[in-house]
């Protein structure tokens, strides 16, 4: 199974919100745009759904940004995979409207690979987003470290 590229950016969000969490100022925009190398129009629109979802507080203007809704450990990754994710079809058959396979009726993969899917997703059920960031004494310590990584033109702000 494979997360598409809105998926990782979104969790990339709310890692670096969750990880920021109890700082003065916002999180903004720019600055995961910057911390991760991804496009700002794009975050943008991540930002956008994610606030839609409640999971993102936002505000306009200087001094602006985004901060958690809620606590982290009442976010669910198993949630937020599937909210961003549009297809769980790992092969054809999964989906009766596309099904050319001529061995559906008589093939275990089928049933092996939704067992996979489920497993996979309860798994993630499993974990929140607290749980995907160190703990706050430790946190301070690996926002800075992204100051450090090549090819990060700045430091963010923590």
């Amino acid at each position: 199974m494979r997360l598409t590229q809105w998926t990782d950016y979104t969790l990339r969000v709310l890692m670096y919100c969750a990880a920021c969490d109890g700082r003065a100022q916002p999180v903004t925009i720019t600055e995961i745009a910057q911390a991760h190398d991804i496009s700002r129009s794009h975050l943008t629109k991540i930002v956008q759904q994610l606030a839609a979802q409640g999971l993102l507080e936002t505000t306009r203007g200087r001094g602006g940004g985004m901060r958690l809704m809620r606590p982290a450990k009442q976010i669910n990754i198993g949630a937020v995979v599937r909210s961003t994710e549009t297809d769980f079809d790992m092969v054809e058959c999964f989906d009766a409207g596309t099904n050319s396979c001529r061995m559906s009726e008589h093939c275990g993969m089928k049933g092996l690979l939704a067992r996979a899917t489920h497993a996979y997703l309860a798994v993630l059920d499993a974990v929140t987003l607290a749980d995907l960031v160190p703990p706050r004494g430790e946190t301070r310590r690996a926002v800075q470290a992204l100051r450090f990584m090549p090819g990060l033109p700045f430091a963010p702000a923590v």
